[in-house]
C-alpha cells in the first residue's frame, strides 16, 4: 500500500503486508504430504510500532477475523514479519489477504489518529500554560512597591526608636 501520511514531519506509510517468505513455508506444499493448514510469514512494507503491534495482537483483530469468515486463523507479530496461523496460500490468495491488509491499513490510521490528537491536546495544554504564565508575569508587573500615599514617610517602630 502506498498511502503515506506526514508524522512528526517524516512521510509514513500504512502498514501493510509484502511477500510471503517463501523459504518459512512447509517443504511438502503441492505434495500429497502437505498439510491443508500451516503458519504463513509475511513480511511487513515497514516495521510496525509497539502501538501497532498491540493492535495487530488485540482483541479486535481477532473479532475482524472471526467476522471476515476466518475464526481458527492466529495472527503473531515476530520483529518485521506477520505470522499467520492456521491458514494456507489458496486462503490468503482467495480473500484473507485483502482482509489482513484492510485490518493493518485501518490500525495504521488509528494509531495515527490518536497520536495526532494526543499531539493537539498537548499543543492546546502547552498554548494555556503559555498564556498563563504570561498573564502571572503581567499582573506581578503590576505590582509596585511605593509608597500608598505619596510624601508619607513610614514611621520608625517603637522598637527601632529604642536602639
Amino acid at each position: 500500500m502506498s498511502t503515506q501520511t506526514e508524522t512528526n514531519g517524516a512521510d509514513v506509510a500504512l502498514l501493510g503486508l509484502g511477500s510471503v517468505l517463501v523459504g518459512s513455508l512447509p517443504t511438502t506444499l503441492l505434495t500429497d504430504g502437505a498439510p491443508d493448514r500451516y503458519t504463513v510469514e509475511a513480511v511487513f512494507t515497514r516495521r510496525p510500532d509497539p502501538d501497532e503491534v498491540r493492535d495487530i495482537l488485540g482483541v479486535a483483530t481477532r473479532q475482524f477475523l472471526t467476522r471476515a469468515g476466518y475464526p481458527t486463523v492466529e495472527v503473531a507479530v515476530s520483529d518485521r514479519r506477520l505470522e499467520i496461523a492456521n491458514t494456507n496460500l489458496e486462503e490468503l490468495r482467495d480473500g484473507l489477504a485483502g482482509h489482513l491488509a484492510e485490518r493493518l491499513a485501518a490500525i495504521s490510521a488509528d494509531v495515527r489518529a490518536r497520536r495526532q490528537a494526543t499531539a493537539a491536546q498537548f499543543e492546546i495544554a502547552a498554548e494555556n500554560e503559555h498564556e498563563r504564565a504570561a498573564a502571572v508575569a503581567t499582573l506581578a508587573e503590576s505590582v509596585v512597591f511605593e509608597p500608598a500615599y505619596p510624601g508619607v514617610h513610614p514611621t520608625r517602630t517603637a522598637r527601632s526608636s529604642q536602639e
